[in-house]
């Protein structure tokens, strides 16, 4: 089911690497051309819009695209208790690693007289993208909610597709998550057009919608699929975004001392989540990867979602990765900078701390992925596609900026003014330095 790439004996350059390490193929730039006219009919049309949007992909019109407050309340109420108890460990768990993730306010007296002070602030407005397509997301709500809240956000709004089955309404798992956090803005808007709607703001169609249906955000986050991806990337510079999130990736890198059972569960658990899903294994023992390719097979049959899984095991972008040892094991997942990185091997911590590319790592045989999906307390928004070598997950991070307060006394700024001038003057901008002089000749 899983095809195998044999790395042994090889020697290659980071590139050549990357080029032979396993990946989806999915194209982004293919999406643009498709959501650039959906995002012009939002910024033009606003509600309208959205509303034939939904209707084409989603199979319903809905009444409502901002959520009404008794839903909310009512999605909780009914909510499964246990599925409640859950929820509720996984916001402990999640706000208590994210309030210590808060930047903090520093300043430093570079000289008598002269500070220069960095405050942290939040963004004013943040819009919140749950998917809702192939699976129901609490848990997404969960991690962009709780960051964005610790960071200090004051206005949140969340948009998660409407279902047909549930009224035109998101899923009211959904909606019982938001009621939890404290959110009341919530809008059954999904795919390019939420991106749309919380870059440029909708205007009001129908009476329920109010002259304005939703204001325009600073940020954006959240995953999605490939058209959320292309949206997210038209409108950055409009508005910042988290990343532009790809399909979902795990990569295993194992020893002879793994569990078989354990990879083959964990692999599976990825390929769950999407036919373009990524899962592969690395390692440098030969007899694993013979019992993981003779395993997966029947196990993944006997899954759920077993059509799903096996077409994305079956994919390029999946495969069992053959390595001479763990020095080139470690050199491979590096270069793969998987948004998901399990370490099942002897002496793990110490093998995880080599690693420098990966958007979570997961140590040891009881730290699986779906731990950090749900209570680990860290954030399962992550970055795909190898992104995890430039940038991190959602977190604190990623809805504050640091803003630089400068102040000088008139002693300290004397001090400086002639080396002011001399720099401006080679620059060609004398009338940088006259800024400064200008304050003495008096």
């Amino acid at each position: 089911m899983m095809k195998r790439c044999d790395f042994r004996g090889q020697t290659f350059t980071q590139r050549e690497l990357i080029d032979a390490l396993p990946r989806a193929e999915v194209s982004v730039d293919d999406a643009a051309h498709i959501v650039e006219p959906m995002l012009a009919g939002v910024r033009e049309r606003g509600a309208a819009y959205l509303r034939e949007l939904s209707e084409k992909f989603d199979s319903v019109r809905p009444h409502h695209l901002r959520v009404p407050a008794n839903a909310l309340t009512s999605a909780l109420k009914t909510l499964d208790p246990m599925v409640r108890a859950g929820l509720e460990e996984a916001i402990t768990r999640v706000r208590a690693v994210h309030k210590a993730q808060r930047p903090h306010d520093f300043t430093v007296e570079v000289a008598a007289g002269a500070s220069v002070r960095q405050r942290w602030i939040p963004v004013a407005r943040v819009g919140l993208y749950v998917p809702g397509g192939l699976a129901v997301y609490p848990s997404s709500v969960i991690m962009n909610v709780v960051a964005a809240q610790e960071a200090g956000v004051q206005s949140l709004a969340v948009a998660s597709p409407p279902q047909a089955r549930h009224g035109g309404l998101p899923h009211p798992t959904i909606l019982a998550a938001c009621e939890l956090l404290g959110v009341s803005e919530v809008y059954a808007v999904g795919g390019a057009g939420a991106i749309g709607m919380f870059a440029y703001g909708a205007a009001g169609s129908e009476p329920q919608d109010g002259e304005w249906l939703c204001e325009p955000v600073n940020v954006i986050t959240g995953p999605g699929n490939v058209f959320v991806a292309a949206a997210k990337r038209l409108v950055r510079g409009h508005v910042g975004i988290d990343a532009e999130a790809g399909p979902t990736e795990i990569a295993i890198l194992a020893d002879d001392t793994a569990s078989v059972e354990h990879v083959v569960a964990d692999l599976i658990s990825q390929a769950e989540h999407d036919p373009q899903a990524g899962s592969v294994l690395v390692t440098m023992s030969e007899s694993l990867a013979d019992q993981v390719a003779q395993s997966i097979g029947d196990v993944a049959g006997r899954t759920k979602h077993a059509e799903r899984v096996v077409e994305a095991l079956s994919g390029p972008q999946s495969a069992i990765v053959l390595v001479d040892d763990l020095d080139q094991g470690v050199a491979v997942v590096d270069a793969y900078g998987a948004e998901h990185l399990e370490i099942q091997t002897a002496d793990a911590s110490r093998v995880a701390d080599r690693i420098t590319n990966a958007g979570a790592i997961f140590v040891g045989p009881y730290s699986p992925v779906s731990l950090g999906d749900y209570m680990a307390g860290s954030n399962h928004v992550l970055p795909t596609g190898g992104c995890a070598a430039f940038t991190s997950g959602l977190g604190v991070h990623s809805f504050v900026r640091a803003v630089q307060v400068i102040e000088y006394t008139r002693d300290a700024l004397a001090e400086l003014e002639g080396r002011i001038v001399a720099l401006a003057d080679a620059e060609d901008l004398p009338a940088h330095g006259e800024a400064v002089t200008a304050r003495f000749d008096q």
